[in-house]
C-alpha cells in the first residue's frame, strides 16, 4: 500500500506542478488555434488563390492511379490535400513564430535592468561639501 500511496503522491505533485498545467492550457488553446487557422486557410485564403488559378479547389486535386471498378473504389493520389496541409502548416508556423517573438520582446522589456539610481553621497562627501560651501561664503 505504501508504494501505491507514494506513487499517487508523486503523481499529484507532478500533475499540479506549474509546467504541466501550463502545458495543458497550451494544448487546449493550441487545438482551438489550429481550428481557427484551418478555417482561415480553407475559407478565406485558399478560395481567392483557387480563383486566381482558374477556380481550382486544392483539396480536389488528385491523380487517379486506378479507376473504380464494381468491387473496389478508385485509388487516388490526393496531392491537393497535401498542398492544403502545407499551407496550413506554414501559416500556423508563422503565427506561432510571431507570437513567440512578441512574448520574448515583452519578457525582455519586463526583465530589462532599470538604470541604477546614483547612490547618495557618503557622510564624508556631504561634510566636505559643507566645508567647501562655508569657505566660499567667507570670501
Amino acid at each position: 500500500m505504501k508504494i501505491v500511496s507514494d506513487f499517487i503522491k508523486e503523481f499529484r505533485e507532478f500533475a499540479v506542478r506549474g509546467n504541466v498545467v501550463d502545458l495543458a492550457v497550451g494544448v487546449v488553446i493550441g487545438g482551438a488555434f489550429g481550428k481557427i487557422v484551418t478555417s482561415l486557410v480553407g475559407d478565406v485564403i485558399m478560395p481567392p488563390i483557387g480563383l486566381l488559378l482558374g477556380g481550382v479547389k486544392f483539396t480536389h486535386l488528385r491523380v487517379t492511379l486506378r479507376d473504380a471498378t464494381e468491387g473496389a473504389e478508385a485509388v487516388t493520389l490526393n496531392y491537393g490535400a497535401f498542398i492544403q496541409t502545407i499551407v496550413d502548416f506554414t501559416i500556423v508556423a508563422f503565427a506561432v513564430f510571431a507570437l513567440v517573438k512578441l512574448m520574448n520582446r515583452l519578457k525582455r522589456a519586463e526583465t530589462a535592468p532599470k538604470p541604477a539610481e546614483e547612490p547618495a553621497p557618503s557622510q564624508e562627501v556631504v561634510l566636505l561639501t559643507e566645508i567647501r560651501d562655508a569657505l566660499r561664503g567667507r570670501s
